[in-house]
């Protein structure tokens, strides 16, 4: 093992790295896609731009996500950034075991991906990557079409509670 293994060993416990992470704010979006002719869904809060010529973004799903099949099989998906007064979708999206689109509150594209009503963004994206990392995924996408609502602001998660900014953080 050289010197540099040995440092990386005695790296951060799970449980001191999500604390660090628990902290940061991030924004909310559900990932949305059709598989198998029925919407499937969930929340993220790893969504993340990467390039802006080509548009790419990414997030990262844990492998053992109940979503981690339809991600591996579809094509194409959307990513709705949630508004700040969502955060009762965030929560429907994040719930296992349930039909989260059963309450409504979103609509299809003429393209087939579903996208929740109300969001401040919506990217619809195709996949281009799916890269094991950990016990994880980062999914790497291309944007395709996308729209905003200039009136929202977005729903913000830190420390497993939900924020919505103020006109005081406005630059």
């Amino acid at each position: 093992m050289t010197a540099g293994e040995q440092l990386d060993a005695r790296h951060l416990t799970g449980e001191a790295f999500k604390s660090v992470f628990r902290r940061h704010p991030a924004g909310v979006a559900v990932i949305a896609m059709s598989h198998e002719g029925r919407p499937v869904g969930f929340t993220a809060t790893s969504v993340i731009s990467v390039s802006a010529e080509p548009p790419l973004l990414a997030f990262s799903l844990a492998a053992t996500s109940s979503s981690a099949p339809a991600i591996a099989a579809v094509d194409t998906l959307t990513v709705s950034l949630l508004a700040d007064h969502q955060d009762d979708v965030s929560a429907r999206f994040a719930t296992r075991g349930v039909d989260r689109f059963a309450a409504g509150g979103w609509f299809t594209l003429p393209t087939g991906e579903p996208v929740i009503e109300g969001a401040h963004a919506w990217i619809r994206a195709r996949v281009l990557e799916r890269t094991p990392v950990g016990g994880s995924f980062l999914i790497s996408l291309l944007a395709l079409q996308a729209e905003v609502r200039p009136d929202a602001s977005p729903l913000v998660f830190v420390d497993r509670t939900y924020h919505r900014l103020g006109p005081e953080t406005a630059i």
